[in-house]
């Protein structure tokens, strides 16, 4: 099993109390965790926050049992999925799980297909915030915008070939982010 060195020496950090573990930890792990949250609880921002704030609070005061199997924002993205269900518990219900057209039977296949495919664009988010921001924002631009090279070029303030170089990494970072998840 792989180790996550880099989150295991932040935890040291954090532990001996060096306040930019601290900020460090925020900033690699709260805008994951809140996408992640976010996505499960249906857009809810409020509940979101309420629910973010609450896990990293408890995974924060169990710091120390971190053993670096998986990163940092993975353990704090299964920290809130844990707040989640216990904030169904406590209120007694649950959410759909998939939502059904109501003027079409659907099949059970389709719905399995529907919510695999949900929980995949969740783990493409995911993965996207955990690499460089410069390396999400290339991407973004050449595979959802469809932005040229030479555009996604002039948009850096590089070479088209320095271009088509972070391109390259940005693509590793997101693969091994995403086998990661």
């Amino acid at each position: 099993m792989t180790k996550h060195v880099e989150d295991l020496k932040l935890v040291e950090r954090m532990l001996a109390g060096e306040e930019e573990a601290f900020e460090t930890f925020g900033e690699r792990c709260f805008k994951a965790t809140y996408r992640f949250t976010l996505a499960r609880l249906h857009g809810d921002r409020d509940l979101t926050l309420e629910i973010v704030q609450t896990a990293t609070v408890k995974a924060l005061s169990r710091l120390e049992t971190y053993r670096g199997e998986a990163s940092l924002p993975t353990w704090l993205c299964s920290c809130c999925r844990n707040e989640i269900l216990m904030h169904w518990r406590r209120r007694k219900t649950a959410p759909a799980e998939v939502e059904l057209d109501e003027e079409r039977e659907t099949a059970p296949g389709d719905a399995l297909a529907a919510l695999s495919r949900q929980e995949e664009i969740d783990r493409v988010h995911l993965a996207l915030e955990l690499i460089p921001g410069h390396y999400a924002r290339a991407l973004e631009w050449k595979y959802i915008e469809r932005v040229p090279v030479d555009e996604i070029a002039a948009r850096m303030g590089v070479q088209p070939k320095a271009a088509e170089s972070l391109l390259t990494r940005a693509r590793h970072a997101f693969r091994t982010s995403f086998e990661n998840l």
